[in-house]
C-alpha cells in the first residue's frame, strides 16, 4: 500500500459527522490525527501530541506521549478500522478546543483485536511555538443506547 495514500487526511469524511459550528482549522487536525494512528506514524503523532500530556485511557489509566508512542511504534497498538460518526467541538479560546469525537474502531491491542464505539474528548492547545497540540483528554467506551436491543 502506498503509505502516502494512508496518511493523507480524511477531512471530508470528519466533516461529514460535524455537529454544531465547526472549526476548519480543528477538523483538519483531527482527520491528521486519524490518519496518524492508522497509520502508526509515530512522528505525526509526536507533532500533535503535547510533551506534557494528561491521557485517560478506556481503563481509566493516566497514558503519557512516551507511553502512546511506543505502543505504535512497537505494534502493541496497531488501528484496523476508525469510522468517524459523530464530531463536535468547543472554542474555550484563542488558544484552546475541546472536542468530542465518536468512533466504531477496531484496534489490536497486544494482538487481542477490540471492537466497539468509543468517544475521545480531547483538549487542543496552541503551545508557545504556535502549534496546536493535544494536551489532554480521554477515551471510553459507548454504552449501547437502550432502544439499540
Amino acid at each position: 500500500m502506498d503509505r502516502r495514500l494512508v496518511l493523507t487526511p480524511d477531512v471530508a469524511e470528519l466533516e461529514a459527522v460535524l455537529i454544531g459550528a465547526g472549526d476548519a482549522e480543528m477538523v483538519a487536525l483531527e482527520a491528521t490525527l486519524r490518519a496518524a494512528q492508522l497509520a502508526a506514524d509515530v512522528s505525526t503523532l509526536a507533532s500533535l501530541i503535547s510533551d506534557d500530556l494528561l491521557f485517560t485511557g478506556p481503563d481509566g489509566q493516566l497514558g503519557t506521549k512516551a507511553q502512546d508512542l511506543e505502543a505504535h511504534r512497537s505494534g502493541v497498538v496497531r488501528f484496523r478500522s476508525h469510522v468517524p460518526e459523530e464530531l463536535r467541538m468547543r472554542r474555550v479560546g484563542a488558544d484552546v478546543v475541546v472536542t468530542a469525537l465518536r468512533v466504531r474502531l477496531e484496534v489490536a491491542v497486544a494482538g487481542d483485536l477490540v471492537r466497539g464505539t468509543y468517544r475521545y474528548t480531547r483538549v487542543w492547545t496552541r503551545e508557545g511555538d504556535g502549534q496546536w497540540r493535544v494536551v489532554g483528554g480521554h477515551v471510553s467506551a459507548v454504552a449501547p443506547s437502550p432502544d439499540a436491543a
